[in-house]
Parts: structure tokens; sequence; C-alpha cells
């Protein structure tokens, strides 16, 4: 079935059935590598993208269901004001260990900062407890996110 998404300010066309996932869409269709497969279950977090702004888990979204919803995936994310003021926090405060899950983190931490500018430990804590970071990078996640609620 044919498509018309909105991935990253783009209107694209795709052909793949009404059940594909979002995230093998973005990957092995449109070449956007960057959302990552982790559990495919919707547990980690690692295929974390926006829908209309809100976090999603592309894994377990089918592609049927996104209608004439706006995508962002990491491709793009430094476009958003605050998506860009995530990324450099987190290049300042060195967030990144092994990366794998970082564009999920950061893709929620937008969410996140975009609904509430100013977000307390147990804000963060909540907003962030589906994303699973294997190396326990949290500690500085959270001062990644306090450092952009910041800047």
């Amino acid at each position: 079935m044919a498509y018309r998404i909105h991935v990253n300010g783009v209107a694209r066309s795709v052909e793949a059935p009404a059940d594909m996932p979002v995230l093998w869409v973005l990957r092995d269709l449109m070449d956007l590598t960057g959302t990552k497969f982790g559990c495919g279950v919707a547990q980690c977090g690692a295929c974390t993208v926006l829908l209309d702004g809100e976090p999603i888990r592309s894994c377990v979204t089918p592609i049927g269901s996104v209608g004439a919803g706006k995508i962002t995936t990491i491709e793009a994310i430094d476009k958003n004001p605050v998506g860009a003021k995530v990324q450099a926090a987190w290049l300042d405060i060195d967030v990144v260990q092994c990366g794998y899950c970082q564009s999920g983190q950061v893709l929620a931490a937008t969410a996140l900062l975009t609904a509430n500018k100013h977000p307390t430990d147990a804000d963060i804590d909540e907003a962030m407890s589906g994303n699973i970071c294997r190396c326990g990078t949290y500690p500085r996640i959270r001062a990644a996110i306090h450092k952009a609620a910041g800047s």
C-alpha cells in the first residue's frame, strides 16, 4: 500500500504493508538509520521517534496508524530549537558511552523539555523511564536535561 508520510519536515511516499512498524519504514525504506532497533516490544526506548511532538515507540507503531502525523527522527532533531539545546547539552555533559540508546534518549528529552521547560528530577525520571541505557549514564542524562532546560 502507498503511504504519504511527513518525516523530518518532508512529505514522502512509501510502499509498505499497513502493519509494517514505523521503525522499519524509516530504516529500510527511507535509509534513516539513526533510529535503533532494541527490544522490538516497546520496552527499551531505543526506537523512540516523535509523532506530532510526542514520543512513540516506532518498533510497535504500524505505519498505517500514522496518517497525517509528522514524524521527527534524530536526523532532524537539531532543526527543533529544543532538540538543538538537548543535543548541545548531551555533548557538553559527555552523556554518550556506547551510544546505542542515545537517539531515543535525545528525542524523549526533547519531548519532555518541549512540554515542561523546567522539569524536576522526578519529572525527568518519569519522562525518561521508558528509555533504558545499558551503560547506566542516567546521572549524565539528567544533568544534560537540566543543562538544556537552563540554556
